[in-house]
């Protein structure tokens, strides 16, 4: 389905019924990483997923989006699917949008799967999560992807609107951000995530009042990985 949002095609999915669950999906990815999650929980509620601007089959903005401008067209989105109070899930870039919402904008509860908030200074962000994604087998597809996506010299050239926003995202501290959030969060992290490592996210169970830290085994992507404990551990807390 396609919501013109903000003057872009924005493509989405929305399934079940219920509690509204937005999923958010992480960079370079798409409707189906966060599928899983949403197949799972859709028995008694009502999931929306979209592909952020610039991602899978939505429109790539014409400017430099900044992580506030993506949060900003989420609120408008889910105003226009009138959906006013929703339980966010978020992984990766889509859990920094995820908090911005959660800060500024109503929403009932958050759950943030190995989010950055803030810049990470050793290696790219990008370099690690690909990295990580050729460790786990049964993602190898989603390596291939976002090498494609987020390496190639067409995606590089496209205008460098989306390197644009790489930048400027990894670029924006959202501790004051965090610091806003009053509502029940969930930080579930993996183990070996070395794209985001624990220590990131025990700084952001410390910024976020009212929030709680679960580990798992894996990597950046342990909510793939733990799929049947994610939706037990998701299914508890929402």
């Amino acid at each position: 389905m396609i919501k013109i949002i903000k003057d872009l095609e924005i493509n989405y999915v929305q399934y079940g019924k219920g509690d509204d669950v937005v999923l958010l999906h992480g960079w370079g990815q798409n409707i189906a990483m966060m599928d899983p999650i949403g197949k799972n929980l859709s028995k008694d509620k009502r999931i929306t997923i979209l592909d952020f601007p610039g991602f899978g089959s939505s429109q790539t903005p014409s400017f430099a989006y900044t992580i506030y401008d993506y949060t900003d067209l989420l609120k408008e989105f889910l105003d226009e699917l009138k959906i006013k109070n929703p339980i966010l899930i978020g992984h990766s870039f889509g859990g920094r949008v995820a908090i911005c919402y959660a800060a500024k904008y109503n929403a009932k509860k958050l759950v943030l799967l190995a989010s950055p908030f803030r810049s990470l200074e050793k290696k790219g962000l990008k370099v690690k999560i690909l990295k990580t994604l050729k460790k786990v087998k049964f993602l190898n597809g989603v390596a291939e992807y976002m090498k494609r996506h987020m390496g190639s010299d067409d995606y590089k050239a496209a205008t460098g609107v989306m390197r644009d926003i790489l930048v400027s995202t990894i670029n924006t501290n959202l501790s004051e951000d965090a610091k806003k959030i009053k509502i029940e969060t969930l930080l579930i992290w993996g183990e070996n995530d070395e794209a985001v490592p624990i220590s990131e996210a025990k700084v952001l169970e410390s910024l976020i009042e009212n929030s709680a830290l679960i580990t798992l085994p894996g990597t950046h992507y342990c909510y793939l990985e733990n799929l049947g404990q994610i939706i037990s551990i998701l299914n508890h807390f929402i």
